[in-house]
């Protein structure tokens, strides 16, 4: 077995050329000699048996002559190779197709940058919210104008969604990630030249190129993850991806308290605070859309999973944008699970945006301890998006995982609201974190959740759906919680979001789970084959895949 390749560090035997994913190995002929007969795709018989092919005499001969040995699970291979050396022959017959999958090691290294610059994005979504008075009182607006700030990022996706996964599926990754680096990093300039009392109009135009960025940014997680990482790590590097995002939410709230502290009585100071956070912000993004230039590749050389080998291996003509879209608003499944999602993270936009006037009504002048509380949030939620992801790769119960932290989130905001007006504000962080660890970490559920009940639709028109969902109800529950909250009190703004958060939990529990994805990567293409049950693969039935009545009688 060879180690796992890079696209700069990776040789393959002379005679050896792979095409479309897999290489053409005659049994007879020597190593140099490997005829070069273009494939469309692996064919019906083709899974090996202890690397021999089912079509092969050796096969047939194993088959009658003694028991049948099972497969090794696709997970555990992860990339069959030629022989190093030369001289070696390959027990095969001239037409098999051995199929070429493995692990590039870059795909640690586009996953860091991507989530560095999702960082970056959602910094600059929240950094005006968290500190919304000190912001009205500079450009002397109204709460409203301010709370646009961070809406305008939900506003633009909804429209801007089709193009950007249109480009996606069309014009591949490396170009979508070179938009939303580059829209992020200019976006950033442009806040620059805001820091005057009458020039809202030029902070609010940063903030909407920054809001175009997060288009090309939002829905990348799970088609990296797809295209790079393999079946067994595939969920965890998804999480990884939206912790970037997350992350960032963590570090707006964070960070602004500090950096610009509440000093209305010195304007001179306060722009020059202003400026100090937009300035650093500028500069990490620039650093960080130049390495995106440098070292962000399209995908890796030779396919991660057999879900990605068979992806490759179609006809890019048989690929249609719009019919794409059209069979995942007939999916049902689909269909549920985008409103389920758009409650939950839009609940979570929500709050996020309007968390400075929830906490200062109850304990004023506790701007700091504001951003405290939204940092616990969202880092109890980065800790609960990657235990969701490890459990993911581990159990495959994407429905049951999804619906439980979906029931949790439910109990967490009950809790956090009705413990707000407490009097002790070291309540508000504890109930804060217990309602991040579930809200945050239910989102990158949802993404793989999609992928999987919609294989093999492509991941970035699925999570930019999931998305666009989001948005719309982000705006929505913000006007709604924040009319509500100004009205009422912060009480009946959480209340509001409750009720939302029950009917996602009635339509989450409706939403049929079929793990399409995952039973391509155990081998289960046909009906002719056992199929793994929904949500609960066991160990046996993970080591062992029975051979089609097909091939079974073609040996």
């Amino acid at each position: 077995m060879a180690l796992p390749d890079d696209e700069e560090g990776t040789t393959v035997a002379n005679g050896h050329p792979p095409a479309n994913g897999y290489l053409p190995v005659p049994g007879d002929a020597p190593a140099g000699k490997v005829s070069a007969e273009t494939q469309n795709g692996p064919k019906a018989g083709c899974l090996a048996l202890n690397g021999v092919s089912r079509d092969s005499p050796k096969a047939a001969s194993g088959a009658l002559d003694g028991p049948k040995t099972p497969l090794a699970p696709e997970e555990e291979t992860q990339a069959r190779l030629l022989p190093k050396d030369p001289s070696e022959e390959t027990p095969a017959v001239e037409g098999t197709l051995v199929p070429r999958r493995a692990l590039s090691a870059r795909r640690f290294l586009v996953l860091l940058i991507f989530s560095l610059y999702s960082l970056v994005n959602a910094f600059q979504w929240i950094q005006y919210s968290i500190i919304s008075n000190v912001f009205e009182s500079f450009y002397n607006v109204s709460s409203l104008h301010i709370d646009w700030l961070s809406m305008v990022y939900m506003l633009a996706y909804v429209p801007l969604i089709f193009p950007a996964t249109w480009l996606l599926d069309t014009r591949g990754l490396r170009l979508t990630a070179l938009l939303g680096s580059g829209l992020n990093c200019l976006g950033a300039w442009i806040k620059c030249g805001s820091v005057q009392q009458h020039l809202f109009w030029v902070t609010m135009l940063g903030q909407c190129l920054c809001s175009v960025a997060q288009v090309f940014i939002l829905g990348l997680p799970s088609h990296i993850a797809s295209v790079w990482f393999g079946p067994k790590e595939v969920s965890t590097a998804c999480a990884t991806a939206v912790l970037g995002n997350q992350l960032g939410t963590a570090v707006g709230f964070l960070l602004p308290p500090v950096l610009v502290p509440n000093t209305q009585n010195n304007t001179q100071l306060l722009a020059c605070n202003i400026s100090t956070m937009f300035y650093g912000t500028s500069a990490v993004a620039t650093l960080l859309f130049i390495l995106t230039v440098i070292a962000f590749k399209e995908k890796p050389q030779y396919p991660p999973s057999q879900a990605q080998a068979v992806l490759q291996d179609s006809p890019p003509g048989e690929y249609s944008y719009v019919k794409s879209i059209r069979n995942l608003f007939k999916n049902i499944p689909f269909v549920l699970l985008l409103i389920t999602y758009g409650i939950m993270t839009g609940a979570f936009y929500s709050v996020s945006t309007l968390l400075n006037q929830i906490i200062l009504t109850y304990y004023e002048g506790e701007e700091v301890n504001a951003g405290r509380i939204g940092l616990t949030l969202v880092l109890a939620g980065m800790v609960g998006s990657i235990l969701c992801g490890l459990w993911l790769d581990y159990t495959k119960t994407y429905k049951h995982t999804t619906l439980t932290v979906y029931i949790l989130s439910f109990v967490g905001m009950v809790i956090f609201t009705f413990t707000l007006n407490l009097g002790h504000i070291i309540i508000v962080f504890v109930t804060g974190g217990l309602l991040g660890f579930f809200m945050t970490g239910y989102l990158p559920l949802g993404f793989e959740f999609a992928v999987e009940i919609t294989y093999p639709e492509s991941e970035g028109t699925s999570s930019g759906l999931l998305n666009a969902a989001a948005q719309i109800f982000g705006i929505l529950f913000t006007l709604a919680q924040g009319k509500l909250t100004s009205d009422y009190g912060p009480r009946t703004g959480n209340v509001f979001l409750c009720v939302w958060m029950f009917v996602g939990i009635i339509l989450t529990a409706l939403i049929k789970s079929d793990l399409k994805r995952h039973n391509i990567n155990k081998g289960i293409t046909n009906g002719d084959i056992k199929a793994v049950p929904v949500d609960s693969p066991t160990d046996e039935e993970s080591k062992t895949i029975l051979m089609s009545k097909q091939s079974e009688s073609a040996i």
